[in-house]
């Protein structure tokens, strides 16, 4: 973003994070400017790409998905060819649900949500093991969730 994010897009900022349905006459209300300003604020900050979209968070567990996993991935060859195919091949999977390339001994973690154990088990037998490009793959259930936000944490870093 070229302009700097003032307190005020902060705010703005906050407040969509927690309900992205706020009408921006509400918004306004909040941080104390009028509607005008606020809305070519929000504006300012989608076109920017600061804002993505806004969607609903859905509960997985009223629907039913009780397993998450993390999988820790080592590919058969780190050439940038092997990499990017299976990027390509990952981002098709709706079951992964966050996908990161990694520093030390995994070149990639996973994030993976599934409605039980069995599902998982076949998620990975049929078809993540069926890629060639995987030479290993851990499993790391996770037992408890603790924190689970997607709140980025704006007051403590900008």
């Amino acid at each position: 973003m070229a302009e700097k994010i003032t307190r005020q897009d902060i705010d703005i900022l906050e407040l969509l994070q927690r309900d992205a349905t706020l009408s921006t006459n509400a918004i306004a209300e909040r941080i104390n400017i009028s509607q005008s300003p606020c809305w070519r604020r929000i504006n300012r900050l989608e076109e920017s790409g600061v804002i993505r979209r806004r969607v609903a968070l859905l509960d997985r567990h009223a629907l039913g998905m009780e397993v998450v996993v993390f999988a820790t991935i080592n590919l058969t060859s780190t050439g940038r060819q092997n990499l990017l195919a299976f990027e390509q091949e990952i981002v098709g999977h709706p079951e992964v649900m966050e996908c990161y390339t990694m520093t030390g001994i995994w070149d990639y973690m996973l994030k993976i949500v599934t409605r039980d154990i069995r599902h998982y088990e076949n998620f990975v037998r049929n078809t993540l093991t069926a890629s060639p490009a995987i030479r290993e793959l851990h499993s790391h259930m996770a037992v408890t969730e603790i924190k689970n936000s997607t709140e980025l944490p704006l007051d403590t870093q900008l």
